[in-house]
């Protein structure tokens, strides 16, 4: 038989590809499709079935662009949705691919009606499990996107998906989930990826409640979410077969002017957080080309045209990831980066960057400074605080500004300084402008003169 996991970096989406014979199956593709037809024509199979685990939130499906090019049949799960496409899967329907099987089990907590697959060796004993998003290495799937009223019934659901179907399987059985670890879709999720039920049943601490009701305490916890989820949960129930990665023109610095200073634009700047800080466009935001699949959800608007600022010749990188997130609408990117920019005069900004032993001096000087750390709250628990500071992690920051004084310089951490940076260029678009990013972050903070509340 025929394997293949397809890791989507910067997403942690995993994706899998079986075949045996001439007939394969993928479990969960990613938008762009390639990496799938690539395999099954170096492989000589056809794709028989496209089976989908659950409604995602945090990336654009492959299903129906697959179906589009191949006699592929689609099954998804979540039946009360209004999918545009595909069919609906049933509780502990076979399907069949070439001399094996794969059964769905209806497998509810994530989602309400979400689906695991198991796949069955040719004795017909369970050999792997793919989990969707109930149930990671080291963690289990969120339970709040129907909101706090449905959280405690959702955690319920998902202790019986887990508990009372999957855990019986057999400890030998593989288990395969839908993301690693730096997912959205888990905060806890192990960097372990090969693993069993065995394993998750001796590692995983929310695999060993001997009560339900300490489960549901434990899960039913309400995240902040990306606004981009919104998104993908209208994209998912449509046919997105007829978009591919697109093409995008290079603008001069003149085209690029003009366009960006239209009110339905925004720039967004992928360079490493240093070259931004040492130039950039007026107004741009900052996210890492590294970060991008991490953040852009977050703070990329949804309605507006993008506008490139990058490192590479051509943006092929960061265009693949904002596809993958359903950015569709991209208005060009800067031809020559900044260079070409300064060389026809135009204006840019910059961000100070200043290390820690300055950054140490600032404690003491409270009435002129003020020190911001975007860092999470179980980062601070872990790492220490930062005597002084005040904490608005990253992902809150746009709405929790009120306090932020404007007369004061800011001094900005976070763990290594690219969080930081990326909350420099949000609060200079909110008009802040005395803005300092402390190199390294927390890192470096490690001088006795700079103590750290534990």
């Amino acid at each position: 038989m025929f394997f293949k996991r397809i890791e989507t970096k910067g997403l942690a989406h995993y994706s899998y590809v079986l075949a045996d014979g001439n007939q394969g199956i993928v479990i969960d593709p990613r938008r762009d499709v390639d990496v799938y037809l690539d395999l099954a024509k170096e492989n000589s199979f056809q794709i028989k079935y496209v089976l989908e685990t659950h409604r995602n939130e945090d990336y654009v499906v492959g299903s129906t662009k697959i179906a589009s090019l191949t006699s592929a049949e689609i099954y998804h799960a979540d039946r009360e949705l209004d999918y545009k496409y595909g069919n609906e899967l049933k509780e502990g329907k076979r399907y069949k691919f070439g001399g094996y099987e794969i059964k769905a089990i209806n497998t509810p907590g994530h989602t309400p009606d979400s689906f695991s697959f198991v796949l069955y060796n040719k004795e017909d004993e369970p050999w792997m499990v793919f989990t969707g998003d109930v149930l990671f290495a080291g963690d289990v799937g969120r339970v709040d996107f129907l909101g706090e009223d449905m959280i405690e019934e959702m955690a319920g659901r998902l202790y019986d998906s887990i508990y009372g179907k999957i855990l019986p399987l057999g400890d030998e059985v593989l288990l395969w989930p839908a993301h690693g670890t730096g997912s959205a879709c888990g905060s806890k999720i192990a960097d372990r990826k090969w693993t069993t039920i065995g394993l998750e049943k001796k590692l995983n601490h929310q695999l060993n409640y001997e009560r339900r009701d300490s489960f549901i305490k434990e899960v039913a916890e309400m995240r902040d979410k990306p606004n981009y989820f919104k998104k993908m949960e209208k994209i998912n129930l449509e046919d997105n077969s007829q978009k591919d990665i697109p093409f995008i023109e290079p603008l001069t610095p003149p085209e690029f002017e003009e366009i960006s200073q239209k009110d339905d634009t925004v720039i967004l700047d992928t360079r490493k957080e240093t070259a931004f800080a040492a130039a950039h466009i007026g107004d741009s935001l900052f996210i890492w080309e590294d970060r991008l699949a991490k953040f852009a959800g977050w703070f990329l608007p949804l309605d507006k045209k993008i506008l490139l600022v990058s490192d590479n010749n051509y943006p092929q990188s960061e265009l693949e990831t904002l596809y993958r997130m359903g950015f569709d609408n991209l208005g060009g990117y800067l031809k020559g980066d900044l260079l070409s920019w300064h060389m026809t005069g135009r204006k840019s900004e910059a961000v100070n960057m200043v290390n820690v032993t300055t950054a140490c001096s600032i404690i003491d000087k409270r009435d002129v400074a003020y020190l911001l750390d975007v860092r999470k709250e179980k980062e601070l628990e872990k790492g220490g605080k930062i005597l002084g500071a005040d904490n608005i992690p990253l992902q809150q920051l746009p709405d929790n500004t009120v306090d932020i004084p404007e007369d004061k310089e800011i001094y900005i951490f976070c763990s290594s300084g690219v969080r930081s940076m990326i909350a420099a260029s949000l609060l200079r678009k909110k008009g802040y402008h005395k803005l300092n990013v402390i190199l390294g972050g927390i890192q470096n903070w490690n001088s006795k003169s700079c103590p750290l509340e534990k």
